[in-house]
């Protein structure tokens, strides 16, 4: 009783979530604060598919552009970051949208985080180390030995998380995902609502490919060139991430502009099932198809009511 209220939109990616949450929060007289792992950072605009300068003109965003790309960002600074912002726009009498994809976000912001060992920064630099040795995909590769759970879901090229999580292991003798059962996530500051956006599979697929393509059409690559120019180098973890990792080997010649599309596409497809299958482990998700506005807005009337 009494608890702020949270409406949540999330889904896999391409699912509509930017255009829906600014139509309701227009709707509802609400401020967005965004729950993407990357659109924290400053100057990657086109790969992270942020909301633009106009839709944010309409309504305010909150944990875009909090970070520059050499920057580290976890689930605890955002869940640090994203409780002020809450608080903040419930002080001023507005209602919070919380939209994203990046689950784990989610989770630290309304259930929580495990009280994880401190960070051992020369145990970082050793693993990051082995990584660059060993080459790609060997701390995947080592986590799915040690914590099967976790490593099913990172991506292979997530290096800052498979850091953390064998980081975890090393210090605790325990798997990481191990401390999480034991947490529960049982915290609740908030009363929440949350909305998942799912699409057929197809049209879903459809989606990713024309996103992509658009990206590359809207200046990727000069944006790459751009950030790079700036001193933030394509070794950074989130220049490794989808779309940058791409038009890195696109700009050293390892492939063509097609091929990098092509690539992009699948790793794409390969994130929306990732996602898909954390949000459907979640108990509280209600599922709609982007479509489905009025029964969407039923439910937030019926939701800010109670």
């Amino acid at each position: 009783m009494n608890q702020p209220q949270l409406i949540i939109i999330t889904g896999p990616t391409a699912t509509g979530k930017t255009a829906l949450a600014i139509e309701l929060a227009t709707r509802y007289d609400a401020e967005i604060v965004s729950a993407d792992s990357r659109q924290v950072y400053r100057y990657l605009d086109i790969g992270t598919a942020k909301p633009t300068h106009a839709q944010r003109a309409v309504v305010a965003h909150h944990l875009i552009d909090v970070a520059n790309p050499d920057e580290q960002f976890d689930g605890a600074r955002f869940r640090a970051l994203a409780l002020a912002a809450v608080e903040d726009i419930l002080r001023r009498g507005r209602r919070v949208f919380v939209v994203g994809g990046t689950g784990l976000y989610l989770r630290a912001l309304t259930r929580g985080l495990f009280a994880g060992p401190a960070a051992d920064m020369a145990l970082r630099a050793r693993l990051q180390e082995q990584e660059e040795r060993e080459g790609k995909g060997f701390l995947h590769r080592w986590l799915q030995g040690v914590d099967l759970d976790a490593a099913n879901r990172l991506h292979p090229n997530d290096t800052v998380r498979l850091v953390r999580a064998l980081e975890v292991f090393l210090l605790t003798g325990k798997p990481m995902s191990h401390w999480q059962r034991e947490h529960g996530f049982r915290e609740r500051l908030f009363a929440t609502l949350m909305i998942g956006l799912v699409c057929e599979r197809e049209t879903l697929h459809r989606r990713i490919g024309a996103r992509c393509q658009q990206m590359m059409r809207d200046g990727l690559v000069d944006e790459v060139r751009r950030v790079w120019d700036m001193g933030y180098g394509s070794e950074l973890p989130v220049m490794q991430t989808i779309g940058y990792a791409q038009v890195k080997a696109l700009l050293h010649g390892r492939c063509s502009e097609g091929e990098a599309i092509a690539q992009m596409i699948t790793e794409t497809k390969h994130l929306a099932k990732r996602q898909l299958t954390w949000f459907r482990a979640e108990p509280d998700v209600q599922w709609f198809v982007p479509s489905q506005g009025q029964e969407i807005t039923a439910v937030i009337d019926k939701f800010w009511q109670s």
